[in-house]
């Protein structure tokens, strides 16, 4: 692949990986038993479900916007869960929904009503939090001290028999040891309601296509949970589906030298295009460089297009000085960061393509000004 033939910049997705990445899924989700859904709040380029959909049938969706998309690309109906919901969106949710979950008592009691006179049945769920997470960063913790996520089991001795579901989210990029801990305390603080529901719903953050993942752990601790409580079990991930699936390309535009930190101009943006990076806030893998200065090579700060004046990552080390013109290749960039872009400064958003499986680049759409200007008014 000769990526100088890619525009810049521009999310490219690898067919080939995301089979692989959809190939386990599906394999986990057989071997359980379970119902694994695509979280669109962490992938959700929709040119690619009908490749999903060979694969898992299904999605979660926290908004109407994504209730519809659901609806239209996916072909079904969604699992909503929204951390409140907006009066004059509800009922075109219910229109789209197959299960409804509320993040607390009084939520659901407001819309209770309106969800049984809905002529089609949907499934009502409630968000408990467990007041536990193995999560460390406080901004991507749902059960950090105070949350507003989800029900506190000292309000909950027992359920509205209108509530036929839980559901709780503790986990992001974690592994099955992480599960089976969640779980123990789930089960210590809600396990006299399990008994008298028809599904558990698990949340996301299960990162099953990580290397070194336990995939029989997690399939033995679905398996022996499923069969204790004889209930129906759903995962949402996001971030497994589309994980190492993809780059984002980028060109060095210009070289600034100042008080002896060089940095390479690009025309991606870190707060724009790649938010995560400063929010969790992490380092991305750059292709063919080091994230650790190396003694001897030569060392770069990354600056963003934006005129935020933290848009940029600290030096990185390249075994070759760098150039204008030269293409910096971003891995890993496909999950959690096109479903968060922003046109902030009015910063050009990446276009986006695929590797198909024949190896050939496949520009899918490019944005313009009318996109930037029809965010506005």
């Amino acid at each position: 692949m000769n990526y100088k033939e890619i525009p810049s910049p521009c999310f490219v997705l690898e067919e080939d990986k995301l089979r692989a990445n959809l190939e386990l899924i599906k394999s986990v989700q057989e071997e359980a038993g379970v119902k694994i859904i695509l979280a669109f709040k962490g992938f959700a380029m929709w040119s690619v479900f009908p490749i999903i959909r060979e694969y898992v049938n299904g999605a979660t969706a926290s908004s109407l916007n994504e209730a519809e998309l659901c609806f239209q690309e996916m072909g079904t109906k969604a699992h909503v869960y929204s951390p409140v919901y907006i009066p004059e969106d509800f009922d075109g949710i219910l229109k789209r929904a197959s299960h409804i979950t509320f993040n607390s008592l009084s939520e659901f009691h407001r819309y209770k009503k309106s969800v049984q006179d809905h002529p089609e049945a949907i499934s009502i769920g409630l968000r408990v939090n467990p007041e536990y997470s193995p999560v460390k960063t406080d901004l991507y913790n749902p059960a950090v001290a105070g949350s507003r996520l989800g029900q506190l089991a000292s309000a909950l001795e027992d359920l509205p028999q209108e509530i036929e579901g839980l559901h709780f989210h503790t986990l992001c990029e974690s592994d099955s040891n992480d599960l089976e801990e969640t779980l123990k305390v789930f089960e210590q603080r809600f396990g006299h309601l399990l008994h008298r529901i028809k599904w558990v719903n698990m949340g996301g953050g299960h990162l099953m296509t990580r290397e070194g993942y336990d995939k029989n752990h997690l399939i033995k601790l679905l398996s022996d949970f499923k069969k204790k409580y004889e209930v129906e079990i759903i995962l949402e991930p996001g971030s497994a589906f589309a994980w190492e699936t993809g780059f984002l390309t980028s060109r060095v535009l210009d070289i600034v030298s100042n008080a002896d930190i060089h940095t390479a101009m690009l025309d991606v943006s870190f707060t724009a295009h790649m938010p995560d990076t400063l929010e969790m806030p992490y380092r991305p893998t750059v292709r063919e460089a080091s994230s650790i200065p190396i003694m001897g090579q030569f060392k770069y700060r990354l600056g963003g297009i934006s005129c935020l004046s933290g848009d940029y990552m600290e030096a990185y080390s390249f075994e070759k000085e760098l150039a204008v013109g030269d293409r910096l290749i971003f891995e890993d960039m496909i999950h959690y960061t096109m479903v968060k872009t922003t046109t902030f400064n009015g910063v050009k958003h990446p276009s986006i393509g695929m590797i198909n499986s024949e190896g050939e680049f496949k520009l899918i759409k490019q944005f313009a000004y009318e996109d930037y200007k029809n965010r506005l008014s």
